[in-house]
C-alpha cells in the first residue's frame, strides 16, 4: 500500500473542505453582507447562502435590526440655570449597509457621543418648567437632530426619550410647597364660589317669603318641629310666637271649614295675612281690681213708744 498516496488523498480532502468552509457564507433574513474583493466594495449580499472567493473576498456581515443605545446621565445646566442630571435613550437602525461601513468605524459609539452633546445642547434651551412638561417636544427636537446628522452614515435614528430626570433636592422641596399652595388657591376658590351661591340662592328666598307672609310663619314652624327633634333640649316660645301661633291655626281651621262648606270664610284672607304679618304687642298685665265700696247702714232706729 502506498502510504504517500493516501496522505496527498487525505490533504487534499482537507484542503477542499477548507476551501468550502472559507468559501461558502450565509447571510441571515436581518442580515446584509457587504462583499469586499481586494479591498473594494463590488457588492451587497441579500439573506441566504452565498459563495466568495477564499483570501480574494471578504463578506462583512451587517445587522438591520433596530438598536437600543442607553445615553448615560449627565448634568445639564437649564435656561433658568437650574443643574438637572437626565439620562436618555435612543434607537437607531441601519438603512444603507454600505455606507454604515466605509463612512464611519463604529457606528455604536459614534451615535452615543453625538447623542450626549446633542441632549445637552437641546435642554439647555429650555427652562426647568418647560423640560418637565414638554417632554414629547425635546424628543422630537433631539431624534431630528440626531438623524440628520447620521444620516451620512446610512443609520435612522427612529426614537429618542429622555428616561429620567433627577433635581437637586432643594428644588424638590420648593416644588413641593409649590404644589400644596396650588391646592390650597383652589379649595379655597371652590369654598368662595360655593358661599356666593348659597348667599344669592338664600337672597331669592328671603324675596320669595317676604312676598308671602303665610309662607314665612309656616317657615318659623318647620324651624320649631327642626328644633323639637332633639328630645334633651328645651324650647321656649315667647307670648308673641305663641299668639301667632295661635292666629295661624284659626286661620287655616277657617280655611277648611271654608273649603269644605263652599261658603267664603269669616274674614278675607286679605286682613289674616295683614294680621299675620304684623307684630303682635306684648300683652300688659292687667289692673288690679278695685275693693268693692261698702256703704254703712245709716237707717234710723224707730221712734220709742210711750208708755
Amino acid at each position: 500500500m502506498n502510504w504517500t498516496a493516501i496522505i496527498i488523498w487525505l490533504l487534499a480532502i482537507i484542503l477542499v473542505l477548507i476551501v468550502a468552509r472559507l468559501s461558502i457564507k450565509i447571510v441571515r433574513q436581518y442580515e446584509q453582507g457587504v462583499l469586499f474583493r481586494l479591498g473594494r466594495v463590488v457588492a451587497v449580499r441579500m439573506p441566504g447562502l452565498r459563495f466568495i472567493i477564499p483570501v480574494v473576498d471578504r463578506l462583512q456581515l451587517v445587522s438591520l435590526r433596530i438598536v437600543t443605545m442607553p445615553i448615560q446621565s449627565q448634568g445639564i445646566i437649564t435656561q433658568d440655570n437650574v443643574s438637572v442630571d437626565i439620562s436618555a435613550v435612543a434607537y437607531y437602525r441601519v438603512i444603507d449597509a454600505v455606507k454604515s461601513v466605509v463612512a464611519i468605524e463604529d457606528v455604536a459609539a459614534a451615535i452615543n457621543q453625538i447623542a450626549q452633546t446633542t441632549l445637552r445642547k437641546v435642554v439647555g434651551r429650555h427652562s426647568l418648567d418647560q423640560t418637565l412638561s414638554e417632554t414629547e417636544r425635546i424628543n422630537g427636537d433631539i431624534r431630528e437632530i440626531l438623524d440628520a446628522l447620521t444620516l451620512e452614515w446610512g443609520v435612522e435614528v427612529t426614537l429618542v426619550e429622555l428616561k429620567d430626570i433627577q433635581l437637586p433636592d432643594s428644588m424638590k422641596r420648593a416644588m413641593a410647597r409649590q404644589a400644596e399652595a396650588e391646592r390650597e388657591k383652589r379649595a379655597k376658590i371652590i369654598s368662595a364660589e360655593g358661599e356666593s351661591i348659597a348667599a344669592v340662592a338664600l337672597g331669592q328666598a328671603s324675596d320669595t317669603m317676604m312676598a308671602h307672609p303665610v309662607a314665612l310663619q309656616l317657615r318659623n314652624l318647620q324651624s320649631l318641629v327642626e328644633i323639637g327633634v332633639d328630645k334633651n333640649s328645651t324650647v321656649v316660645f315667647p307670648a308673641p310666637l305663641m299668639s301667632t301661633i295661635a292666629e295661624l291655626g284659626a286661620f287655616l281651621a277657617r280655611e277648611n271649614q271654608a273649603a269644605s262648606s263652599g261658603a267664603p270664610a269669616a274674614e278675607p284672607a286679605a286682613s289674616q295675612t295683614a294680621a299675620l304679618s304684623t307684630p303682635l304687642a306684648t300683652p300688659q298685665a292687667a289692673a288690679p281690681a278695685e275693693p268693692p265700696t261698702v256703704t254703712p247702714d245709716v237707717t234710723p232706729d224707730p221712734p220709742a213708744r210711750a208708755a
